[in-house]
């Protein structure tokens, strides 16, 4: 991708970009919505921005790359091809918040890893990843987003590249004007 506006031209194209009045998973309001699988069913528009990302974070001299469930696992394979390494996922292990390499992953002891996901909101989902990384003796080098819909403001202190960055505005429900004008809410 060129720019921001080339990515976000290939959003809408994917139909990925969803205008309307939106309850987002941390409860807030807002008026777009990123429609994940809309992208990640177009292989040739993920593996677009996946280029772009992997350009940008092949100087961090990675040797694996991990992406959480659910998204996070696509966004990892085709990262992965791209940069030539082995993909891995990071699961949930239990019914708690935590991840894990499961499935007879094994990382090398430092190794040096690339944690990639499909859509960035508040970083939990990457945050579990690092950890899983970490505890299975793995060195987390980089993150990578397909999508940081944070606009710029979630850090890991790690390196960071997206493929492009909204920054979409996000409302209480009692601060959303939408809410005032009885728009009708659209669960995500």
């Amino acid at each position: 991708m060129s720019d921001a506006g080339d990515a976000l031209d290939l959003l809408r194209q994917a139909g990925a970009v969803l205008d309307g009045h939106f309850r987002y998973a941390s409860g807030r309001h807002g008026p777009m919505y990123v429609e994940k699988f809309r992208l990640l069913e177009d292989p040739v528009a993920t593996s677009e921005l996946c280029k772009t990302l992997a350009a940008e974070l092949r100087s961090h001299d990675v040797e694996l790359v991990v992406g959480p469930t659910t998204g996070g696992v696509i966004v990892g394979y085709e990262m992965a091809r791209q940069l030539g390494l082995h993909s891995y996922i990071a699961e949930r292990d239990g019914d708690g918040d935590e991840r894990a390499l499961l499935r007879g992953f094994v990382v090398k002891p430092g190794q040096r890893t690339l944690i990639v996901d499909d859509v960035l909101t508040t970083g939990g989902s990457v945050r579990q990843t690092i950890a899983a990384v970490e505890r299975a003796g793995g060195l987390p080098v980089a993150v990578g987003v397909l999508i940081d819909r944070s606009g710029g403001r979630t850090h890991f202190g790690l390196p960071f590249g997206a493929g492009m960055t909204l920054d979409v505005a996000s409302f209480a429900s009692e601060d959303c004007a939408q809410c005032a004008a009885a728009e009708p809410l659209i669960e995500t």
